[in-house]
């Protein structure tokens, strides 16, 4: 009688730790994450936010709270509007053409082809190359004197082009550069996508007599939307968020301006390098004015990317 109690008390505690096991355990597992996304994401997040009420200088020992004087002042700063301009034109330039080729490669590719596993890992190699040597590359390409764009145009009567001195120009060489890194990224995800579309789909389509055209846009979109949206919206936030290319691009051609002011007249300057430029290359170091801008950037990165899954909800219903 006495093991009684002692085997119910047994099963008690495997009953709670299996419920501990089955509801605790998974928020432990990625606990880890939300610490990190804390203490390296959302702190520097509000923090900046902080910061941005704030004339906060490394070149001040106090930082005066102005709420929202640096805000209005953005505003009506030209610069601000000419980054956000280049910024719009280069992300359309670039993910409008690189999002469309994606998709044409993933669906020739999800074909039975030979030599697939190598055709895949060639689509990858742009996105695993170092993009300081994709834009030196890219550069004297693009070089007004002894490029090779100039060089093959001049054989259709066209004049030397100096890509880095324009507005359009500049804003056509940086889209390539970034449509020749990540169309095959997109792509693979794209494809992978495509994989799990059911197989009898096409063969039906086949058998009536779809050519691939046909069932790329009338069974292969419909099908891959979710996934569409997403690549459509990370793109966007990617687009939002250049830096690198338009700063080493104005390094590798000689352009002229400092190094955060893309181009002698900011031709190219993005809103990510006047957010580096307004805190870090300035001698100030304007650390409230730049937080401001981070801020201002974010708000039209979320808008940019709701504009865009909205727009890609209603076209892709379409087609359906």
């Amino acid at each position: 009688m006495s093991s009684l109690p002692l085997a119910v008390t047994r099963r008690r505690r495997r009953s709670v730790r299996h419920t501990l096991d089955v509801r605790v355990s998974p928020y432990a597992y990625v606990a880890p994450f939300f610490l990190l996304f804390c203490a390296f994401g959302l702190f520097p997040l509000l923090y900046t936010a902080w910061v941005s009420l704030h004339e906060w200088t490394l070149l001040s020992e106090t930082q005066e709270f102005i709420g929202l004087g640096n805000y209005s002042t953005l505003l009506a700063d030209g610069y601000f509007w000419n980054a956000t301009f280049n910024t719009l034109s280069i992300g359309v330039l670039s993910t409008v053409p690189q999002l469309a080729l994606a998709i044409w490669l993933a669906h020739l590719l999800n074909r039975r082809l030979r030599f697939q596993t190598v055709f895949r890992v060639a689509l990858l190699l742009p996105n695993v190359t170092s993009v300081v040597a994709v834009v030196v590359i890219f550069s004297q390409l693009f070089g007004r004197d002894f490029g090779m764009i100039n060089w093959v145009l001049s054989w259709f009567g066209v004049g030397t082009v100096d890509w880095a001195a324009g507005t359009a120009t500049s804003h056509v060489a940086l889209a390539v550069m970034i449509m020749w890194r990540w169309t095959g990224y997109n792509a693979l995800i794209f494809l992978a996508a495509m994989q799990a579309v059911p197989r009898e789909l096409y063969e039906a389509a086949t058998i009536d007599g779809a050519g691939n055209f046909t069932q790329l846009r009338k069974i292969t979109i419909p099908m891959i939307r979710p996934t569409i949206i997403f690549v459509v919206i990370v793109s966007t936030i990617g687009a939002m968020q250049i830096i690198a290319e338009p700063m080493l691009f104005g390094q590798s051609s000689g352009g002229g301006g400092g190094v955060a002011s893309g181009g002698p007249d900011r031709q190219f300057q993005t809103l990510a390098l006047f957010v580096y430029e307004q805190g870090f290359a300035n001698s100030t170091f304007d650390f409230g004015y730049a937080s401001a801008a981070s801020w201002l950037m974010f708000v039209a990165v979320v808008v940019v990317a709701g504009i865009n899954f909205l727009i890609t909800r209603k076209v892709k219903g379409g087609l359906v």
